[in-house]
């Protein structure tokens, strides 16, 4: 049986110098980064190295690089500490963002009573532009909280255009960047976004780590209290093996990323034409064929499938040694429809079984015949 990962939306897998530089550090800088001691100090430099370097792909200052434990800690500082600490009366943001996001939000709104709006989505799920200005027009003090990725159906948002929005009205900018960091470029410097959430599991990095872009004398403060590491904004011990690791991931993903991007572009381009030529009334969600508004990284295939022999699918490609998702991997326990498609598709579609397939480097064009040829198999017994 072949084994076919196609769920890279949900976590990569370590590229072999990650391993080795992970290896390397866990075996020669065990130190306590906080110790004074020369074992300590020397695991301190490589923080602080790591920390430059993150910064400098995104033209930002060190000092504005926070570690966390990945992109959900990092949503939980940035949302919570706004309304908290910094005013914040208004959270806008949309119905298909992440369950990072949407769960914090309306946590905070039964906490603080703060008012809680959601961006109206076309057809395709793209933000309505004109809707967020005005609702931006009737805040006193809001924070944006719009994903750069959708991490399901993969819209692309205008993170610039938004940036420029909440500036001009005088609005906080947060975005989960989990699914666009180290696969697209992102100019810190030049788009004034106020907090972005990045996990380095998801451009072949380790787990449990990540980082929050925190831009200077924001005024956002700790979420976790106890020592005073990462300049007081997050306490504990740093996981200094797992912070060079997602260092080395990302030097390697912007040092290769305009190869890589195309090689994984052609993949995605081939595997719907295949899909299309092989399958009568296949569809795809949101926008996931346009090259302009969608990610290179994935694809949310709507399958002409009767709503009977729906449950079986997945296991069906699990069974075939075929890995990819029906929505977030967050999710993945619940019984319930994709929340990202339910806000975006008719009762019919819902009805049709939808999986999400996110491709990385290490597929191949054999891998995605593999899967549909397996795909028509089953829609055709």
């Amino acid at each position: 049986m072949k084994s076919v990962y196609l769920d890279n939306a949900a976590t990569t897998a370590l590229r072999p110098e990650v391993v080795e530089r992970m290896t390397q550090v866990l075996q020669e800088n065990y130190g306590n980064a906080s110790s004074i001691h020369s074992f300590g100090r020397a695991s301190k430099s490589l923080l602080e190295q790591c920390r430059k370097n993150i910064a400098s792909y995104f033209k930002v200052s060190a000092s504005e690089i926070v570690f966390t434990s990945g992109g959900t800690e990092a949503d939980n500082l940035a949302l919570r500490s706004a309304v908290r600490d910094l005013g914040v009366t208004e959270i806008i943001t949309s119905r298909i963002e992440h369950h990072a996001v949407l769960h914090t939000a309306e946590q905070l709104q039964k906490e603080y009573n703060v008012r809680l709006s959601y961006v109206d989505l076309d057809d395709c799920g793209l933000v309505d532009y004109s809707h967020l200005q005005e609702l931006l027009q009737t805040s006193d003090k809001a924070i944006v909280s719009l994903m750069h990725i959708n991490n399901e159906i993969g819209n692309i948002l205008d993170i610039e255009c938004v940036a420029k929005m909440c500036k001009e009205n005088n609005a906080l900018f947060h975005t989960d960047g989990v699914q666009s960091v180290g696969h697209y470029q992102i100019d810190l410097n030049k788009i004034p976004i106020d907090f972005m959430a990045a996990s380095a599991h998801k451009f072949h990095g380790p787990k449990g780590v990540g980082f929050c872009y925190i831009r200077k004398e924001s005024g956002l403060k700790p979420l976790i209290f106890g020592g005073e590491q990462e300049r007081g904004y997050r306490a504990g011990t740093e996981s200094t093996h797992n912070i060079v690791g997602m260092d080395e991931a990302l030097k390697i993903a912007y040092t290769n990323l305009a190869v890589e991007k195309d090689y994984i572009s052609e993949l995605k381009t081939y595997f719907i034409q295949q899909l299309k030529d092989n399958l009568e009334n296949v569809s795809f969600n949101g926008g996931c064929e346009d090259a302009i508004n969608s990610t290179y990284t994935l694809v949310n295939v709507c399958l002409p499938i009767a709503p009977e022999k729906a449950p079986m699918l997945q296991f069906q490609l699990d069974l075939k040694g075929i890995a990819c998702s029906k929505g977030s991997a967050c999710q993945s326990g619940s019984s319930q429809q994709s929340h990202v498609l339910s806000a975006i598709l008719d009762d019919d579609k819902l009805k049709r079984p939808s999986v999400r397939f996110s491709f990385s480097i290490f597929n191949t064009k054999e891998e995605l015949d593999y899967v549909v040829k397996v795909l028509k198999a089953f829609v055709n017994s």
